[in-house]
């Protein structure tokens, strides 16, 4: 496989560091768009539409630089059906520690990437990440370590967050935020 030249519409230094592993070279250019979610909207219908807004604001930015594809991404945690995103602070990091300790929860990361060409590939990769129980010191412990602040549902699997993770059913790279092996093998195929 060839390397490409990717246009990362992320600024997360991990997906940059998965997209880097994969031997691609990386320009990142991430975009902003509105992430709120819509009264009604299920936890896929919200990533798919996320993912394809941030993907048409990153083609609209891309036309003066050089690029073989966009890659565009997004990571929601679920518990109970309701979308656990970045905490708004320490306090609300700490109840989405909470409500996931000692149980499972979904971690779905959807990615499209499009080609200069304008093919397109977009798909949803869904991981069971299982958590042991937690002790209200650990998480006001992780809490504090900050790590948890810029990430959805309050915590890092490749960090220290790792300590909380009993076991997971699916893509590693998806719960860090990119599923490295589907995403090289669209790239492959585009």
């Amino acid at each position: 496989m060839r390397s490409l030249h990717i246009l990362l519409a992320s600024a997360s230094p991990r997906r940059k560091a998965l997209v880097e592993a994969l031997g691609h070279t990386v320009t990142v250019a991430p975009v902003d768009v509105d992430e709120a979610e819509i009264g009604g909207e299920t936890p896929d219908g919200y990533v798919e539409r996320v993912v394809a807004a941030k993907l048409a604001a990153a083609r609209a930015r891309s036309s003066d630089t050089a690029w073989d594809a966009i890659l565009v991404a997004d990571t929601i945690v679920v518990v109970d059906g309701r979308i656990l995103q970045k905490p708004g602070d320490d306090a609300d990091g700490a109840a989405m520690l909470r409500s996931l300790a000692g149980r499972a929860h979904a971690v779905t990361t959807r990615f499209a990437v499009l080609a200069r060409d304008g093919r397109l590939h977009a798909e949803s990769v869904r991981t069971t990440v299982v958590f042991r129980a937690l002790e209200e010191d650990e998480i006001a412990w992780y809490v504090g370590t900050g790590e948890g602040r810029d990430k959805a549902g309050g915590y890092g699997i490749q960090g220290h967050g790792a300590a909380f993770v009993a076991r997971i059913d699916g893509s590693y790279g998806a719960v860090v935020g990119l599923p490295s092996c589907e995403v090289a093998v669209a790239l492959r195929a585009l």
